[in-house]
């Protein structure tokens, strides 16, 4: 988590930590005297598909591995 907010900077930025917050799904911590409080989002943000990153699960190529042939490995029983 980033450094908490003061009440003051909460004030001055309000729309944009709540705008944040309701994107990211980041809770934003602000300190309200020697208390921290907590802005966070009653439900996880929607992500969607292609926001994913990339990986690599497989440690291969897709082409690669549609191109494999285990024939020579297989046995009937």
């Amino acid at each position: 988590m980033t450094k908490p907010l003061t009440a003051t900077e909460l004030r001055a930025n309000l729309y944009r930590v709540l705008d944040e917050v309701a994107a990211t799904g980041v809770p934003r911590e602000i300190k309200r005297g020697d208390r921290i409080l907590l802005i966070l989002p009653a439900t996880p943000p929607q992500r969607k598909l292609e926001d994913l990153p990339k990986r690599e699960v497989l440690g291969c190529p897709i082409d690669e591995l549609i191109e494999t042939s285990w024939e020579e490995h297989w046995q009937p029983d």
